[in-house]
């Protein structure tokens, strides 16, 4: 209200000194321009002034305004633009999800410019194309994904990677994951990745280089990195010695030092690892050194017991077999029901000619485990020693005993 009535009043004020001022002549106004000569009265010229002034005032603000209206219009066509390119990079996740590849390329590709996340785009739509089997456009889509986001190499790699190891080129993913560990020694995946592909490659060696590194940073559990090594080296043993056998068969008296040295490398829980001693054990014997077999496999008996290990023991020929007979027959003394242990002990009976005790330790074997092994031992014992019906009974009964037969009447013979 106070508002209302100062404005009110300025208004009079202005008002009654213009019409004071009208009432005085305060004369005129000539303006000359070239050949041309204007006069006006007084107020009439400051009329027109500040029409023109008013006017200038209107031009400048309508055009400021005009700038002003087409940046909104650019502004709105951009959000309109980004609009149409997430709901289209939508769609072609959605086409992606689905299987329709051709269709998840084309749009995650052609929004992926206008996306606020190109390198999604790009690197989605690279999956696409691989999956419709081109690669040379995965290629191009992943150096664009590249160039799109900086510092996204890691990114870009692994993906590659990936598609590399999916379309089994496995050369390349080698070379695309050692760039990728040069630039970061320690990334988990990168190692992962890694490790997939040298199992692919069959490249041992590598493998048990990378292993410590696996185990260190906690790439995989702690079992599975086990079974690895054990896996690897198992793998490094064999090659090993099929190169000793190649050079065993040109040099008969060629060293086993290749086996034996690797066996040194092996790292310790591996050495320690039943299965491990049985392979390398069974590989010195295949190589024909038996005696070095025999001896690792009595230190291990000694303190580790295992019933595969006495079984593989039972068929080794050590330097001294009745020694190696009366070490096996102290054990007997600990495992007087180890079926195992019994079907070695016979084994070395026969090593030793001592048919009779062989015959022995078979029987009790038997009545201890039907074993098809221990079967076939006593069943060839017997038809040695000139039993052959008592023979011919044992391999029946193996025979039943492998089948699974049932029980049925029989015809008397």
């Amino acid at each position: 209200m106070i508002r209302l009535l100062v404005i009110l009043l300025v208004a009079l004020l202005i008002g009654t000194a213009l019409s004071l001022g009208l009432s005085y002549d305060l004369g005129y106004i000539r303006v000359s321009i070239g050949h041309y000569l204007i006069e006006t009265n007084f107020w009439v010229g400051l009329g027109l002034i500040i029409v023109l002034v008013a006017l200038s005032v209107f031009f400048f603000n309508t055009l400021r305004r005009f700038r002003h209206g087409t940046g909104l219009v650019a502004s709105w066509v951009a959000r309109g633009n980004e609009r149409r390119a997430r709901r289209r990079t939508t769609q072609g996740l959605l086409a992606l999800a689905e299987g329709n590849w051709p269709r998840a390329r084309k749009l995650l590709a052609s929004s992926a410019d206008r996306a606020d996340t190109p390198l999604i785009n790009y690197l989605a739509a690279a999956q696409a194309a691989f999956e419709s089997g081109d690669h040379a456009a995965v290629d191009d889509l992943l150096r664009k994904a590249y160039e799109s986001t900086p510092g996204s190499s890691m990114a870009v790699g692994l993906t590659q990677a990936q598609l590399q190891l999916a379309g089994n080129r496995l050369e390349q993913a080698l070379a695309t994951l050692l760039r990728l560990r040069k630039d970061s020694p320690h990334h988990p995946f990168v190692l992962k990745l890694l490790k997939n592909t040298y199992l692919r490659l069959e490249d041992w060696r590598e493998l048990s280089k990378l292993t410590p590194e696996l185990r260190k940073r906690s790439v995989l559990p702690e079992s599975e990195i086990d079974n690895l090594e054990r896996l690897v080296w198992h793998n490094l043993l064999e090659q090993a010695a099929e190169s000793t056998e190649r050079k065993l068969k040109d040099n008969p008296t060629a060293s086993l030092e290749p086996l034996t040295r690797l066996w040194d490398e092996l790292p310790g829980f591996v050495r320690r690892d039943e299965l491990t001693i049985r392979d390398y054990a069974r590989l010195l014997a295949r190589l024909g050194d038996e005696a070095q077999a025999e001896t690792l496999l009595r230190k291990v008996l000694r303190n580790h017991w295992s019933d595969e290990l006495i079984n593989l023991y039972g068929r080794i020929k050590g330097h001294q077999p009745e020694e190696q007979l009366l070490i096996a027959e102290q054990w007997l003394k600990d495992r007087p029901n180890n079926a195992e242990l019994l079907l070695a002990l016979g084994r070395l009976s026969l090593r030793n000619e001592l048919w009779g005790k062989a015959r022995e330790y078979f029987e009790t074997s038997l009545r201890l485990r039907r074993s098809r092994e221990t079967l076939a031992e006593l069943s060839r014992l017997n038809a040695h020693m000139g039993e052959e019906e008592t023979s011919v009974k044992l391999l029946m009964q193996g025979l039943a005993t492998d089948h699974g037969l049932p029980e049925l009447p029989m015809p008397r013979a």
